[in-house]
């Protein structure tokens, strides 16, 4: 079907009978999925915990809900794996009593999680593109990958509004503004549904909000955070992007874990927004009410509370929805009316995907391109989007004829151009034998590449004491023109890396002894390019008044090296901006840009809050300027217009991006000292100018008042264009008329268009 929202309306009917048809052993094998792995093969929270009982054969013996990562467990060549997809649908269609194939679901948040396939940038490193467009056409390009081999559901994207970037899934986030995420999120979810792949928005709700940036920790996010900043992203997704799948957060917020949370699940989610499709567990999550939250007695009891809320399919495997739920509906502790609500919503699924009936009776794809020149351009594209210049004397960009130093434990290591939930990270970790699959150019390989006579020392690891390699480093810089020294993390899972799920922080220093390394290197007089390549924004004040530039990239994937070194070399003009503000200190976390007044510095506390560089924040080689804004505004239930003219004054073509912000000067509750409501990136030559147009519904205003009701209130506004804190043009508005309370129908997107002149 190319529109996923639409459902034909024989599939009442279809998916009807044969819920009537089916025993409870076959209802219950609907909505669970069957993983084969191995011991060691930790890819999951817990993993080891779980041991699966039965086999292939008994898992499939009443049919099967999902066939978990079928291709993202292990490196597997994609030919032999299909073919044994293949195999086992034919089976499910033949050896089964109803004939329903599987849906097979994998990762891909940074691109298909399977070996060979294409690794695009992590989604902070969207969130720094600030290009809807671009994460649209790198979305469809992954789901196409993905339906040529027969995955039918995403495990993406990621809409976690950044909250404390001690917080170690930072990198697998978008932003800390709710609205470039619910954009860029929503952009990703068309994309992948547009090539016949669900979307999963995760992590329904709350799960970047946990204390002290803890995975797993327990969220005490009031009403009006859940609301006006948590949950805006979800509800983009959910209603302009119409996503079919979402995936509950592990968390409790307030002591109430969000799998057993029906007013989330069912009453936000289905009754408020209207959300028609299916809600999948995270691993094991079902189970983890009993085993961690300790909420139900046992697993039975996990299984009927999370069906009551609305949970309806237990990924990976079932260990709660199988026997222990299957002995709880037999002695009467769970309605088998939840059971049929759940089966019925999953057969729906399968229907639009064109499972029911299907009989993979053909052969299996071979030859599939999963890393193809339009893979490696959009990542290329998207990589050089995303890097932004935090600093520059003007020592950027290199001449190529100047020698350089290149050091650094990230400037010839491939892994570190990779977030956590890449296969490279994620999986061959583990197979450390296997080939990586895809080329991957290294920072130090492409500087070479671009033109560069490049030295290398490593000077350390990532994250350890060793400083026995600072004397080498030293003596190369000593010796070269600019030293550029490539720092920063190691993404991995549990405690295997500095960033990734599972690898929290206590503090915001670049790991190991890498600000020794770098304040080493500066020490010797030659002028210091740092270039950071992490999951997270560090604490890094000291590098921004020592460096002679600093640039920062998030997880840049594949094509992230050539990218970079195009950026030192001017090749690339930086258009990146920060999607993240970076902090002053982990003992300002957590912050964030939208903080009311007494959230930033004052009088009335001796330590400083506000961050070294602002959300929006990066630089360029050129320069621009912003004017003449003008801001139209009239009800409180009519949108805001504002058009700015935006010249390029500099000597070089370059890539604008147009940030526009507000802020409501007196209302009925503390509001933000600034808030992003609309964006644009033009890309203009020199002496180009053109005016960019924003239509600002009023949704975008809107916040949770006294009552909760979501409201825009009469009164003024400041409008300005430039970052989170400064301002290039700014103005002033006036709503008029009365209190207006948002409705579904309201939550749209801003609208902006460009005129030239």
């Amino acid at each position: 079907m190319t529109d996923l929202q639409e459902r034909p309306p024989a599939t009442l009917d279809r998916a009807s009978s044969l819920l009537a048809a089916m025993t409870l052993e076959e209802k219950l094998a609907q909505i669970v999925g069957f993983w084969e792995k191995s011991d060691g093969e930790a890819v999951a929270p817990l993993q080891g915990e779980f041991t699966q009982e039965t086999g292939l054969d008994e898992a499939v013996r009443h049919g099967l809900g999902h066939l978990t990562r079928v291709y993202g467990t292990r490196p597997v060549e994609p030919d032999e794996r299909a073919a044994w997809l293949w195999a086992m649908q034919r089976r499910l269609v033949t050896e089964t009593r109803l004939g329903i194939p599987a849906l097979v679901h994998e990762e891909c948040l940074t691109g298909l999680s399977a070996w060979r396939a294409a690794t695009f940038p992590t989604p902070l490193a969207w969130g720094a593109s600030f290009d809807e467009e671009l994460v649209e056409q790198v979305a469809a390009a992954i789901g196409g990958s993905m339906r040529e081999l027969g995955v039918h559901q995403g495990l993406a994207p990621v809409l976690d509004v950044i909250r404390d970037s001690r917080w170690g899934r930072v990198d697998e986030c978008i932003a800390e503004d709710p609205y470039l995420v619910g954009t860029l999120g929503t952009a990703y979810v068309r994309g992948l549904q547009a090539e016949g792949v669900h979307a999963t928005l995760k992590h329904f709700v709350g799960y970047s909000g946990s204390r002290a940036g803890r995975n797993f920790g327990p969220v005490s996010a009031g009403p009006r955070e859940l609301a006006d900043v948590l949950l805006p992203p979800f509800e983009m997704a959910v209603l302009d992007g119409g996503v079919r799948s979402v995936m509950p957060a592990y968390v409790e917020i307030d002591g109430l874990p969000v799998a057993m949370d029906p007013d989330l699940l069912t009453g936000l989610l289905r009754e408020r927004w209207g959300f028609d499709g299916v809600v999948v567990s995270d691993y094991f999550g079902v189970a983890f009410l009993h085993l961690l939250h300790g909420v139900a007695g046992d697993l039975g009891e996990a299984a009927g509370a999370a069906l009551a809320a609305g949970l309806d399919v237990e990924l990976p495997t079932g260990d709660a929805f199988l026997a222990p739920l299957a002995a709880a509906v037999r002695a009467g502790t769970v309605d088998e009316a939840l059971v049929d609500r759940a089966v019925l919503r999953a057969l729906r699924q399968k229907e639009e995907l064109g499972l029911l009936g299907a009989t993979f009776e053909g052969e299996p794809p071979t030859g599939v391109d999963l890393d193809s020149p339009l893979h490696r351009r959009l990542a290329a594209q998207l990589a050089a989007e995303s890097v932004v210049l935090l600093s520059n004397d003007g020592t950027l960009p290199l001449p190529v004829d100047r020698r350089i130093a290149v050091i650094g434990p990230n400037a010839d290591r491939y892994q570190a151009l990779f977030g956590c939930y890449s296969f490279v990270n994620h999986v061959l970790a583990h197979h450390p034998d296997a080939e990586t699959g895809i080329e991957v150019p290294t920072v130090l390989e492409a500087l070479r590449t671009e033109g560069f006579a490049a030295d290398f020392a490593q000077g350390s690891a990532v994250d350890d004491d060793d400083r026995s390699g600072f004397d080498e480093a030293v003596a190369l810089a000593s010796a070269s023109d600019v030293a550029v020294l490539v720092v920063g993390d190691h993404a991995a899972l549990f405690g295997r890396g500095t960033v990734g799920e599972g690898c929290d922080r206590d503090d915001l220093e670049l790991p190991g002894v890498q600000r020794a390394l770098v304040e080493a290197v500066v020490a010797t007089g030659t002028p210091v390019v740092l270039v950071l390549v992490t999951g997270r924004p560090y604490a890094i004040d000291w590098a921004l008044s020592s460096c002679a530039a600093v640039v920062q990239s998030f997880f840049p994937g594949e094509e992230g090296g050539p990218a970079l070194a195009g950026v030192l070399s001017g090749r690339v003009n930086p258009s990146g901006r920060l999607p993240v503000s970076m902090p002053r200190s982990a003992g300002a976390q957590p912050y964030t840009y939208l903080h009311p007044a007494l959230g930033g510095d004052g009088d009335v506390t001796n330590l400083r809050t506000t961050p070294t560089l602002p959300f929006g924040h990066g630089l360029s080689y050129t320069s621009f300027e912003h004017d003449e804004l003008v801001v139209t505004a009239g009800r409180t239930d009519t949108p805001l217009v504002a058009s700015v003219r935006v010249a390029n004054t500099g000597a070089l073509a370059g890539d604008e991006v147009v940030q526009l912000y507000v802020r409501d000067v007196v209302a009925s509750v503390t509001r933000p000292v600034a808030q992003l409501v609309g964006y644009h990136r033009v890309h203009l030559a020199p002496g180009e100018a053109v005016t960019v147009r924003f239509e600002v519904p009023p949704a975008r205003l809107a916040f949770s008042g006294r009552d909760l009701r979501r409201v825009v209130e009469p009164g003024a506004f400041e409008v300005w264009t430039g970052t989170s804190e400064t301002r290039a043009t700014q103005s002033t508005a006036q709503l008029v008329g009365p209190v207006h309370e948002i409705t579904v129908a309201d939550a749209r997107r801003t609208e902006t268009g460009v005129d030239p002149s």
